[in-house]
């Protein structure tokens, strides 16, 4: 009769929990959108005028393994063909300390941009620097975000590229002058994402272009890490190669 000693057995025992969880590491993880729902919401709601209208906003939910995780909105932007980023929708309770006792009144809100890892599941948001929830609509070239800034004070407006892999900013140029409030309270009497258009992406080389309301347009070459202004000149030679 052969006799199997407890270190054996715990050795065993140890093979299988390794084994364990290295098969539970490995497990493939599925990474979806649900269905688009149709919401409401106050931009700005913290500070709105009472009696303004709420705009409508379209969401859905984003799934890990059929959970769901996140809501989101617009289109997600692939970074690489296991990374891509999606900007995240969410729900703030609005309601005052005297409703206390009522049903909690959700408000949904715009948030910031998030960066999914298909491969294990993993959500992260993404810190881009003077991006406001409000202001600021995000165009992604790469793993680069153009968007339109907004000072902590609210007092001046910067044209930001911002790389998902740094902390600081690609770029930071300031688009209206010290102490210039015409710009900034046409923009905010304006709709949502009006600090200025959308920042527009083009290749070879990879450069984007800033075009602000009341300001003029301005192009920049991105190097890596390193960014140039293009003149007029050089950006029409570009253009017409």
């Amino acid at each position: 009769m052969v006799r199997i000693s407890q270190s054996c057995i715990r050795i065993a025992l140890f093979a299988l929990i390794i084994q364990a969880s290295a098969a539970a590491a490995t497990k493939p993880h599925t990474v979806t959108f649900g269905k688009w729902t149709t919401v409401q919401f106050l931009p700005d709601a913290g500070t709105g005028a009472p009696g303004d209208k709420p705009l409508t906003l379209k969401v859905r939910p984003l799934l890990v393994d059929a959970r769901i995780k996140e809501f989101t909105l617009g289109p997600a932007h692939d970074v690489t063909d296991r990374l891509f980023v999606v900007r995240r929708a969410y729900r703030v309770n609005d309601s005052l300390p005297q409703e206390s006792a009522s049903p909690p009144h959700w408000q949904w809100q715009r948030g910031g941009w998030l960066l999914v890892d298909r491969a294990i599941g993993h959500i992260s948001p993404i810190n881009l620097p003077e991006f406001d929830a409000f202001y600021s609509a995000a165009s992604w070239y790469r793993d680069y975000a153009a968007y339109c800034g907004i000072s902590d004070d609210g007092k001046k407006i910067y044209a930001i590229v911002a790389q998902i892999s740094r902390r600081k900013p690609v770029l930071k140029k300031p688009l209206t002058a010290e102490g210039s409030e015409k710009e900034m309270i046409e923009m905010k009497d304006a709709v949502a994402d009006s600090a200025c258009p959308t920042p527009a992406w083009q290749r070879a080389p990879a450069r984007v272009t800033f075009e602000p309301a009341g300001a003029p347009k301005q192009t920049f070459a991105i190097h890596g890490h390193t960014v140039d202004l293009m003149t007029e000149e050089v950006d029409d030679e570009e253009a017409a190669k």
